[in-house]
């Protein structure tokens, strides 16, 4: 039987910091008012984390970029609104500049204490926050043959999100440490090649009659066939400031989806790479973001990291008209332009030498665009 061509649906899941306003520090959010209150207004679309100073969101299933767009916006808005009601702000980072873990209170639920008894400090220490975006993939033996050559373009999106160059009060380096403490888990980062959906079945199985996990939701890589949905998920980016920025990645995993998938159709492959090499590449997104240079395996050569995202978006310009999100993806030349949110936090930073004037702005950035009156006043609405 021919292989189904994949529906390219968007689902995007983000994970929002609470913020008290006067401390500039994380907060627990208030769980009976943000979440109950949340569940009432988005039903399943607002959820619980580990750390009860995060929120997650999940939109539904998105025929395209333009309704997940509508989708994510509205969701901001009644999730800061809530925050406000109830004293609280909303920020989002992939780290937050000088929370410490080990104050933030675990969510009561089963499934949290089981991965903190499995994990330990490991766990209580993962005070990170993500973008997740799940693209439509239903037949299960193309999922596995487009997350092999997918593999490729995960360090790229790792520079192009990287928001989170500060731990617990201190300039790390780095423009994403948070996928630094996310590695500490077990079955993270890059995925090794699977020959074939039956390969990928054997290794959960394996891990599961042996005890290592009680589910395939415990295999935590930057990229993976979703156990419960029919998607492919990226999971390797930071979780951007503006919801345009988290659009334009979006559809930009969405395009890359679409192009392999062209390529696969007509019996072309997008080359495959080891894992050791495309991890010297995620260390270099990690360590310097779009500041940097990564190795085009190709030619065999350092190329600077703005370069590459340009190729990659040279590469799925032939799919972007048919998906409609030509205009969304452009975004990207804006975060190319005036840098990822590590680069913008890092300019606060160096400007004030203030990290709770970085908070502020990450909450600024997180409101941009979703109200109005805050539309008008960004004129342009051109990152700074």
């Amino acid at each position: 039987m021919a292989n189904l061509r994949p529906s390219l649906t968007l689902g995007i899941e983000e994970e929002y910091q609470t913020v008290d306003p006067e401390t500039r520090d994380l907060r627990s959010h208030i769980h009976a008012e943000i979440l109950q209150k949340g569940k009432l207004i988005l039903a399943e679309r607002v959820k619980p984390e580990m750390h009860q100073s995060v929120v997650e969101i999940g939109t539904g299933i998105c025929a395209d970029i333009q309704e997940a767009k509508a989708e994510v916006k509205m969701i901001r808005q009644h999730i800061v609104s809530l925050a406000k009601q109830n004293g609280l702000r909303l920020s989002a980072g992939g780290t937050h500049p000088f929370a410490r873990w080990s104050e933030q209170e675990i969510y009561p639920d089963d499934r949290y204490r089981t991965i903190v008894e499995d994990l330990k400090m490991v766990a209580r220490a993962n005070l990170i926050f993500g973008l997740h975006v799940h693209v439509g993939v239903e037949d299960r033996e193309t999922a596995i043959q487009l997350m092999n050559s997918a593999r490729y373009f995960l360090p790229h999106l790792l520079a192009l999100s990287a928001n989170s160059p500060f731990w617990m009060g201190m300039e790390t380096g780095l423009r994403s440490y948070r996928c630094k403490v996310f590695d500490k888990f077990p079955r993270t980062n890059i995925p090794d090649l699977y020959a074939s959906w039956s390969e990928f079945e054997n290794y959960v199985n394996l891990l599961i009659h042996t005890n290592c996990i009680d589910n395939a939701k415990k295999i935590w890589w930057d990229i993976r066939p979703h156990p419960h949905f029919p998607t492919l998920e990226f999971r390797v980016c930071d979780m951007p400031m503006r919801y345009e920025e988290t659009i334009a990645i979006a559809a930009l995993c969405q395009a890359i989806i679409a192009k392999l998938y062209r390529l696969h159709e007509q019996n072309q492959s997008f080359r495959h790479y080891s894992r050791s090499l495309l991890m010297e590449n995620k260390w270099r997104a990690a360590r310097y973001g779009l500041g940097g240079k990564m190795i085009d395996f190709g030619k065999q050569t350092e190329v600077p990291a703005r370069q590459l995202i340009e190729e990659i978006l040279g590469f799925v310009d032939d799919v972007v008209d048919e998906l409609g999100s030509r205009n969304e993806i452009s975004y990207i030349r804006q975060i190319l332009e005036h840098g990822n949110g590590a680069d913008r936090q890092l300019r606060v930073f160096h400007e004030t030498g203030d990290l709770k004037k970085v908070v502020d702005y990450m909450i600024q950035e997180t409101e941009h665009g979703l109200f109005s009156a805050s539309s008008h006043a960004a004129g342009s609405g051109e990152l700074q």
